[in-house]
Order: structure tokens, then C-alpha cells, then sequence
């Protein structure tokens, strides 16, 4: 229990609370302390005072006798040290100060035990010339100091409200922390119960505490991301098996149609069908390999690339099937994988030329602070609401088929995720005609790092 956050935090404060709590105990010990020895040497000064007032005044029926507030006990020492006069609390008591005032000392105020009192006193004496008992007499009076019952009993009764307070104060953290802690504790046991509702569960989210409702919020928007991650991995492989699927099957068929034919058969155009098949697989397959590695975000070596000088190139290396013309602006500078780059601009290109009647329009240039890579087809173009689905995987609209057969469905899903994993975006902008695809990336600054 007290190795939990709640039990170290309860321990914590209640030591913090503890250490305050002592050094103001000890203080007010030493305060009630200083009180009661100065309320003693104050009781004994001023029975002092009064009595010699009296005796200067010429008052001196029941001189001796105690006024409120002054201590009842009160002796008159001769300069021989006896005792000439004494009040009823101290009558028959010996003399208290009688070595002081044989040897002629004028004023006593010190603390004194004598074996024939039951108690420790606080005496203060004066020197009298005139009295009622001869000349030169010492009027000294004494008040018991306080004992250990009467002294400590403030402090004592502070120690226990104290320890109270304390026990108040330990009970208040536990309590307040297991409150707080209760949506966490919520949080904790929906989480346990994902394995059995699935990830479409979501945890509760307080209205009260700022810090756990955004932790709440951050554990449900990671589950939705979790969960969308998951059904896009559903999707993934349920696509890909189909498109696994019809290939193998096709070369399944023409394998165990061919082992049927008689000797002498004309084999050649089903191996060449054949072999278009595991083509085609081999494509799915390394396209299959490339959108893990991105997913995945393995890290690749990056360099410098001059855009128009890599779209140059790829141009320049493609067969002549559609009139391909460029405006290549110099020096756009991007930091990127350059196989990676190269793959995007060949698959944009490779889905131009599928599309495109008379010629593809290829155009870099800045703009503020991106690089800006356009390939225009003038062919039918993408309709506006099915600009998104042709980057999911798999996804093929009914045009692309129609052209390409033998697609993966794969090239432009791989074209964005390269774009995205350098910090770029890849989308589908309006054009007058056909499809124009705009792809955006970070613009080096001088040669440097992105903007």
C-alpha cells in the first residue's frame, strides 16, 4: 500500500507536515518556557517593589502580607543575615540569603533550591535602609519556579492537537489522491477490457481535472488512431490476398492445363501467360516489400537532390509512349532519399501515361518556402470525389482496370506514403483538363536544412 504514487505521496506529506509541525512545537516549548520563568521573576520583583514602597511610604501594618498577584511568600533578613521578619507561608523557614547579606550585597535575583523547600524558587531581594526591623535590612521574596506539570501543560496540549492535525492531514492527502487517482484507476480497468470489447472501446473522460481529462482524451485518440491503423491493416491484407489471389489462380490453371495436353502441344503462348502472371507478382510482391519498409519508417540514407535535375533524368530515361514536356526551374533544392524520389515522379508518370491522350506536362518550381513537382496528363482526369480513394491501397478506379489490367493498385498509395515520410504531401489539384498531380516537400534553404 505505501509503495503506491498514493501511499509515497501520503508518507511524503505527512513527514513535510511532521518536520513543520516539530520546529513549531519546539518553538512554542521555548516560547511558553521563556513565559513562565519571566512571569515568575516578574511576580517576585513585584511583591518586592510593593513591600519596599510601603516601608518608605511608613506603611507598615500588614506590610508582609500578600497583595493579588504577588507571591505569599516573603522574608526581611537583618545584616546579620537573620531573619527579622517573615510572612505565614515561610514562617520557622531558615534564612534564605543570609551568606548574601553578610557580605553587604545590595540586590539579589537569582534561582535558588534549598534542601528546607520542597521546590526550586526564583528570589529578588533588595537592600532597605530604613525599616520597621533596624536599618539596613534586605526585603527578599521568592516565587516556586514552574514544574514540569505546569509548564509544559500549553505545549503538551499543543503536542496533541498537533498530532491531531497531522493525523488530519494524513487522512486528507490519502483521500484527495485516491479521488484524484479514481478516473486513472477507471482508465486502467477499461484498458483491461480491451481484449474483450475490442478497440472500438473507449475510456471514460472526466469533466473534473484538467490533467487526467487530457490524458483520457490522448488514450482515447490513440486508440481511434490504433484502431483505424488496425482496420487499414485488415484492409491491407484482405486487398492483398485478392490480388494475390487472381494471379496465382490464373497461373495455377494454366500450369495443370498444360500437364493435361498431350505430347507435341503448342506450349509456348501459356508459359508466355504464364510468366505475365508471376511478372505481375513479382510487381505486387515488391510493392508489398516497399510499403513496409515505409510503414515501418526504417531509416534510409538522404542527400541533397536537385528536382529538376532528377525529373530531368527520369524523363529522359523513360520509352517514348506520350510526348512528355517539362518547365524545370534550377536549383529547387530538396533532402531526400533520391531511389525513393525517383520512385515517386515513375509512378506519377507510369499512371500519366495510362491515362494521357497526346502529352504529359512536368513542371518543378519553388513556391515560398516548398518544392513544387506537377505531372498534368490531358487525359479524363480523376473525379473530385474519388480523389482520396485512388492513394488506398488497392484501390483501382474502373478507367485505370480498363487500361491496365495488370496493376497493382499499389503505385500511387507508395507515391504519397514516400511524400509524407519526408514531410511532404501529395495530392490531386484542379486543372482545366485531365489529372494533375501535385507533389510538395520542403524547400532546402541555401543548400541547408528544410524551412
Amino acid at each position: 500500500m505505501f509503495f503506491t504514487v498514493r501511499g509515497r505521496a501520503t508518507v511524503t506529506t505527512v513527514a513535510a507536515s511532521a518536520v513543520i509541525l516539530g520546529l513549531v512545537f519546539v518553538l512554542l516549548m521555548l516560547l511558553a518556557r521563556e513565559w513562565a520563568e519571566s512571569n515568575v521573576w516578574r511576580k517576585s520583583e513585584r511583591t518586592v517593589e510593593r513591600v519596599v514602597t510601603d516601608i518608605v511610604r511608613g506603611r507598615y501594618e500588614d506590610v508582609l502580607a500578600p497583595r493579588p498577584d504577588e507571591t505569599p511568600m516573603v522574608q526581611v533578613l537583618g545584616p546579620d543575615g537573620a531573619v527579622v521578619a517573615e510572612s505565614a507561608e515561610l514562617s520557622g523557614v531558615p534564612p534564605l540569603a543570609a551568606e548574601d547579606v553578610r557580605k553587604d550585597r545590595m540586590l539579589l535575583d537569582r534561582s535558588i533550591c534549598p534542601e528546607f523547600l520542597d521546590e526550586c524558587v526564583w528570589m529578588f531581594g533588595t537592600r532597605v535602609r530604613t525599616s520597621p526591623w533596624g536599618p539596613g535590612v534586605m526585603v527578599i521574596a521568592v516565587t516556586p519556579e514552574p514544574t514540569l506539570l505546569n509548564v509544559w501543560l500549553l505545549p503538551l496540549g499543543l503536542a496533541l492537537i498537533m498530532l491531531a492535525l497531522l493525523a488530519l492531514i494524513a487522512w486528507w492527502t490519502w483521500h484527495t489522491i485516491g479521488r484524484t487517482f479514481v478516473p486513472v484507476d477507471e482508465i486502467r480497468a477499461e484498458m483491461a477490457e480491451f481484449s474483450a470489447r475490442g478497440l472500438g472501446h473507449r475510456v471514460p473522460v472526466p469533466q473534473a481535472g484538467v490533467r487526467i481529462q487530457a490524458l483520457a482524451e490522448t488514450v482515447n485518440a490513440t486508440l481511434e488512431r490504433l484502431e483505424e491503423a488496425t482496420e487499414r491493416e485488415r484492409r491491407f491484407i484482405s486487398d492483398a490476398s485478392h490480388d494475390l489471389r487472381n494471379p496465382l489462380a490464373a497461373l495455377q490453371m494454366q500450369l495443370e492445363t498444360a500437364l493435361g495436353e498431350p505430347d507435341g502441344f503448342e506450349w509456348r503462348p501459356m508459359v508466355e501467360a504464364a510468366l505475365r502472371d508471376t511478372r505481375r507478382l513479382n510487381d505486387i510482391v515488391v510493392d508489398l516489400l516497399e510499403l513496409s519498409r515505409l510503414d515501418s519508417r526504417a531509416p534510409v540514407p538522404v542527400e541533397r537532390i536537385d528536382l529538376a535535375g532528377l525529373a530531368r533524368r527520369e524523363v529522359e530515361r523513360r520509352p517514348l509512349r506520350i510526348p512528355i514536356t517539362t518547365d524545370l526551374e534550377p536549383g529547387v533544392l530538396v533532402r531526400a532519399n533520391p531511389v525513393r524520389l525517383a520512385r515517386v515522379l515513375g509512378n506519377l508518370l507510369s499512371n500519366a501515361e495510362r491515362h494521357a491522350t497526346d502529352r504529359i506536362q512536368v513542371t518543378v518550381a519553388r513556391d515560398g518556402d516548398e518544392a513544387v513537382l506537377e505531372v498534368l496528363d490531358d487525359g479524363s482526369g480523376v473525379p473530385e470525389e474519388a480523389r482520396e480513394r485512388v492513394f488506398e491501397r488497392f484501390a483501382r478506379l474502373r478507367e485505370s482496370r480498363n487500361r491496365d489490367p495488370q496493376g497493382t493498385g499499389l503505385g500511387l498509395p507508395i507515391a504519397r506514403e514516400i511524400a509524407e515520410v519526408y514531410g511532404g504531401t501529395l495530392r490531386i489539384a484542379d486543372s482545366p483538363r485531365g489529372a494533375r498531380f501535385v507533389l510538395r516537400l520542403p524547400l532546402l534553404k541555401n543548400g541547408g536544412s528544410p524551412r
